[in-house]
């Protein structure tokens, strides 16, 4: 039986540690190590996608999540003033027909120049989230996306983790210790040691363990300009949106999103232009009122080159993080643990360096779609000016100049499976952005045969039929949800 110390318990700890537990078992004694004295960063709130796969794959019911996480619905994040129009990226609608008809209402859509708006389902830009059934049938959630008070999804995970059988100790690790092949032999804990077979690093910004063994931050600084955040909380409101806010301000941007009860938001920007000070004075003239911040985070975006080295592995922001804009952070923990775990088993050097490149891959693609959004119209301030002459990867280069002639598809992504973003994630945010030749879009719509075009007809038809149908508003929706859950 392998044994397994993870240590750090925040978020990429427990889902570090759920899905070990459900694909191994009892065949692994695994074991967590956290210091009560450390608390945990809790600035991100929002997931993606991912979650969801995540929640199914450990067992998690949407609707206890909800409930204990004060938890609400996210169709995707909407961007205020990063361009003449509001747009909003959202997974949840519009996907790609079969067949080799790549993206094809997308493409339709396009063709016609069609407002931003219409690239999703118009239910979500009223804070509506489905049709009024879901009041008597809560089985299903009508968004694969959510947004979560933080403090409290960690004691969730915790619960759900121990009810797996996991170990659970309360220690701070002091001193990793290496034997002569360099890996690692031991940690010193303050009240105890820990000698296991393989160790997994979520201690954060510390890489507590996986700095030891020789690994290199990757810095992202020369594409991505941000440094540092402000984070702070606001009152609840009557409405909730069922999406995350990015505001784009003037020297970086502002997230708002919704909790049950209250608001986390923060703005990120680059400390070349301003300091906290100033983006806390910007902050309040735009929200009309004084804030009380609550954490002030300063970071390098980037990753590991190597996050599996001999017997450890970085998760987390122990081995990459980014910047919040597209909630990332608990998206690459979840992906990078499903690649693990194909892996781990009998595994040797050459499986490592195969983790390892698939992780960069990962990474070019996070940090490609992040420097995509930047690439904007708007040249109000300095900082936006300077942002025309950023450099960007020839990755993204490549793919721009080759989205010129057609909209993305799913072999652009074919490298692995556990991309973060693909076609229907990059089609979104180079329309809304200016960045597609239309003429070609439409060149492209048009070269499909007449039956082909009424197929597409038929199917965005059969969609806007089933919108015209009585809506649930976002908070009617959790309050059915909560109430349904108290009588349990």
């Amino acid at each position: 039986m392998k044994t397994i110390t993870i240590v750090g318990g925040g978020t990429a700890g427990y889902i570090t540690a759920l899905i070990l537990k459900t694909r191994y078992g009892s065949n692994i004694d695994l074991q967590l190590v956290k210091s009560n004295k450390i608390g945990i960063i809790g600035v991100g709130e929002g997931s993606t996608e991912h979650w969801k796969e995540f929640m199914d794959f450990v067992g998690i019911d949407f609707k206890e999540l909800i409930n204990e996480c004060d938890a609400t619905l996210k169709c995707g994040i909407m961007f205020k003033n990063w361009t003449d129009n509001d747009y909003l990226h959202n997974v949840n609608e519009l996907k790609n027909f079969k067949h080799g008809q790549h993206l094809a209402s997308y493409l339709k859509l396009m063709s016609e120049d069609c407002d931003v708006k219409e690239l999703n389902n118009p239910w979500f830009w009223e804070n509506k989230v489905g049709r009024e059934f879901l009041l008597s049938e809560l089985h299903n959630c009508p968004t694969n996306q959510y947004h979560f008070n933080t403090f409290k999804l960690n004691e969730f995970l915790n619960k759900k983790s121990i009810e797996k059988g996991l170990k659970v100790v309360d220690d701070e690790i002091v001193e990793v210790e290496l034997n002569n092949k360099g890996e690692i032999s031991k940690l010193k804990g303050e009240k105890n040691n820990y000698d296991t077979d393989f160790y997994i690093d979520c201690t954060g910004f510390k890489r507590l363990l996986i700095s030891k063994l020789g690994a290199q931050w990757k810095s992202y600084s020369k594409y991505l300009k941000m440094k540092e955040a402000i984070a702070f909380p606001t009152d609840g409101t009557d409405e909730y949106n069922v999406y995350t806010i990015a505001r784009a301000m003037k020297y970086g941007w502002a997230w708002h999103i919704p909790t049950y009860g209250r608001w986390g938001n923060g703005y990120i920007f680059d400390s070349d232009y301003i300091n906290a000070d100033d983006a806390k004075q910007e902050i309040e003239e735009t929200l009309g009122h004084k804030i009380d911040i609550g954490k002030h985070v300063k970071f390098d975006p980037g990753c590991l080159d190597k996050p599996w080295i001999k017997n450890c592995l970085a998760v987390g922001l122990s081995a990459n993080f980014v910047e919040p804009l597209e909630a990332t952070s608990i998206g690459t923990s979840i992906n990078q643990m499903f690649l693990f775990i194909h892996m781990f088993d009998n595994y040797n050097q050459k499986i490592i360096d195969d983790y390892n490149y698939k992780m960069e891959l990962i990474m070019n693609n996070i940090r490609d779609f992040i420097i995509l959004h930047y690439i904007t119209k708007r040249d109000d301030t300095s900082f936006w000016k300077d942002l025309k002459t950023m450099k960007i990867p020839d990755t993204l280069k490549d793919n721009i100049e080759r989205w010129q002639t057609r909209l993305p598809i799913r072999d652009d992504f074919r490298e692995t499976n556990y991309y973060l973003f693909l076609e229907h994630n990059y089609a979104q945010i180079l329309y809304a952005l200016d960045l597609l030749n239309k003429e070609n879009i439409k060149i492209l719509y048009n070269s499909f045969n007449e039956e082909h075009r009424k197929h597409f007809d038929v199917g965005m038809n059969e969609y806007k039929n089933n919108l015209n149908v009585p809506q649930v508003k976002h908070k009617t929706y959790l309050k059915a949800i909560r109430a349904m859950y108290a009588k349990v």
